[in-house]
């Protein structure tokens, strides 16, 4: 691990000290082979066993394709922000992209340790980049609402966790993740029993997050800057799932008994959000809403705990990591042209950016579970699991799917293919924005045709 850990804090006195000039191009080259370095984890296919481990970090089937996915995003972000970083100083430059940094170093030690102590303190640590990436460099005056409403709800979610946590510690003295199976700690159905599952759970949930507990993602995804919509939407509700598939085996009893109400909200939360996505007007809303979407079927699909359910999480997890960064990025070429957000002016697109047209249809298909796209193996794995678990299920399930379609085809026909607005000419698409929308594409296809590095073998 600390073949990728050292790399990865070199790149801050890199930042300092390089010259201006090369500060973009340095930092996309120096963070893309730090990603290739990882693809080396998914060498032999994956078991269930620890591998590159030390005292404090190993990694695992779970964590490792979040962690490849992680470093994945990282030069992705630095080359969508470019051109939003144009007019800024070079200081600004500078820590932006060390804040950046710091964000994927906390990313690759959450999903590395194998201490939860370590894990919730990294897990925690991931909120204060985030936050300056949101208020400092989003567009609009109510970034400072919209950080305060992500800090909030993500502090008070995880605050009953580590109550939780020390208790634990206190009681067994370890805190390791390749102990724990073996750690009984007979949890009968009582109330306080409940509260401690709840407790445990919260945080993730916020995070995921459940519908309900949701109202942060939207005002973050609305108000951060590219690079936060990326990350946010990539990785950072990826740790939710992550959090409920690594406490789930201590907690089974419980999550057995208390999961039913929230698996029952996150499907209604599912159906929602997504008639939520067909009345809003601004672009990245409806994308931050698919999101929550797509991670209630997630959450549904961890809280059953099958062997199907969380394979299933972990393929629509990294699917919808890319799927939604990449339909982020689109919209990001469109503000940046049309300096607007809303629908009914950024339209018939077709004529003027004809190349970004391929990219939308791509990305759309891929959002709505078009076959033979791993998003739908992901969703296929669920449903089925949900299936098993409840019949009824499967009529949400099926109205869901529905209108992720409608709202991905409404997306896609309102901004290209409708009568173009009055707009001014403007620039053409450049090869900086194909490069970044195809480094986005080539993963999901490469998982098309090899499915099997998610599975369990």
């Amino acid at each position: 691990m600390l073949k990728l850990l050292m790399p990865t804090m070199m790149l801050i006195p890199m930042l300092l000290i390089i010259k201006p000039a090369f500060l973009f191009t340095s930092f996309i080259t120096y963070t893309l082979i730090i990603a290739s370095i990882t693809s080396q984890y998914l060498n032999n296919p994956l078991n269930m066993k620890f591998h590159h481990m030390n005292a404090l970090l190993g990694l695992d089937l779970i964590s490792t394709p979040l962690l490849i996915l992680s470093t994945w995003l990282l030069p992705l972000m630095a080359m969508a922000s470019q051109y939003h970083l144009m007019n800024e100083p070079t200081t600004r430059k500078r820590s932006f992209l060390m804040a950046a940094t710091l964000l994927q170093l906390a990313l690759i030690m959450t999903f590395s340790t194998m201490n939860l102590m370590l894990f919730y303190i990294m897990f925690e640590a991931t909120l204060i980049p985030t936050l300056i990436l949101i208020t400092r460099w989003g567009s609009q005056t109510e970034r400072l609402n919209a950080g305060t409403y992500f800090m909030l709800y993500t502090l008070i979610g995880s605050l009953p966790l580590l109550i939780v946590l020390l208790t634990m510690y206190s009681k067994n003295y370890y805190m390791t993740t390749l102990m724990l199976p073996l750690v009984n700690l007979n949890l009968s159905l009582t109330w306080s029993n409940t509260m401690m599952w709840m407790a445990c759970m919260l945080a993730f949930l916020v995070k995921m997050p459940l519908y309900g507990l949701h109202l942060w993602l939207p005002k973050a995804h609305v108000e951060a800057p590219i690079a936060g919509s990326m990350i946010l939407a990539g990785v950072l509700l990826k740790l939710g799932g992550y959090g409920i598939i690594r406490l789930s085996p201590i907690l089974t009893p419980m999550t057995k008994a208390s999961a039913l109400p929230f698996i029952i909200l996150a499907l209604w939360g599912m159906i929602m959000t997504s008639i939520i996505c067909l009345r809003q007007t601004d672009l990245k809303s409806i994308i931050a809403y698919s999101s929550v979407s797509h991670m209630g079927l997630v959450t549904a699909a961890t809280l059953i705990h099958t062997p199907w359910s969380i394979l299933g999480a972990m393929i629509m997890m990294i699917a919808h990591g890319l799927t939604s960064s990449l339909l982020f990025c689109l919209a990001n070429t469109n503000y940046e042209r049309t300096h607007t957000r809303t629908l009914l002016i950024t339209r018939g697109l077709q004529t003027m950016l004809p190349l970004m047209t391929t990219w939308w249809l791509l990305a759309s298909l891929s959002n709505l579970a078009l076959p033979p796209t791993i998003n739908l193996f992901g969703e296929l794995l669920i449903i089925s699991a949900l299936l098993n678990w409840s019949v009824f299920s499967l009529i949400l399930t099926a109205l869901t799917t529905l209108l992720t379609a409608t709202y991905s085809l409404y997306i896609f026909v309102t901004t290209q293919r409708n009568k173009t607005s009055k707009q001014p000419m403007f620039q053409p698409s450049y090869t900086r924005e194909h490069l970044l929308l195809t480094l986005h594409l080539i993963p999901l296809l490469l998982l098309i045709l090899n499915p099997k590095m998610l599975f369990y073998t």
